[in-house]
């Protein structure tokens, strides 16, 4: 009896590891359709938190989206509370079923997500300069769509396994001008 309850709390705890599945969304709406969502000018407001949720850093960034057929490229300009500037440029490919891939300059290797329902899970590595060093840390990035104009995401960051940190998003597209 003793064992069992063990194995059952041991099964519960790692079912509360356990983050959302892409799959979970396939029914929501609206849809997101990347190409259609990230294309025009978009204005973004964010924040990176540390372990405890402590604000390290709040910046804005505006992104110019386009795309040709399957491809796409996505210019940000990033400014942060510090002043500092960055710019990414990220060249995506839509794939069957859903899928994308995505490199940008400061990513190691390529850029895996997938999209279902109104939501797009991203996972990627990011070199990310700190204190005067890189590190390598894993994204696990979820944008969810909740209007034609506003998306929200939420991207954990992680090395080695650890929890380091998140970093929260709200993208607004800006109207087309006609």
């Amino acid at each position: 009896m003793k064992r069992r309850l063990m194995l059952a709390t041991a099964v519960l705890a790692l079912a509360g590891c356990a983050g959302p599945r892409i799959d979970d969304f396939a029914g929501e709406k609206p849809v997101l359709d990347l190409r259609e969502y990230f294309n025009g000018t978009l204005d973004a407001y964010g924040l990176f938190t540390d372990r405890s949720g402590k604000v390290v850093k709040r910046f804005t960034v505006v992104m110019r989206c386009t795309w040709t057929g399957d491809n796409g490229v996505l210019d940000e300009d990033f400014l942060y509370s510090d002043g500092t500037r960055q710019k990414r440029i990220w060249r995506l490919k839509k794939l069957p079923d859903g899928r994308y891939t995505g490199t940008a300059d400061d990513v190691v290797g390529e850029a895996q997500g997938q999209a279902r329902g109104n939501a797009f899970n991203w996972v990627y590595t990011l070199a990310l300069p700190v204190d005067g060093t890189v590190w390598n840390v894993d994204f696990d990035d979820w944008m969810y769509l909740m209007s034609d104009r506003v998306m929200l995401n939420k991207a954990v960051m992680s090395k080695w396994g650890v929890r380091l940190g998140e970093v929260t998003l709200s993208f607004v597209k800006r109207p087309r001008r006609p």
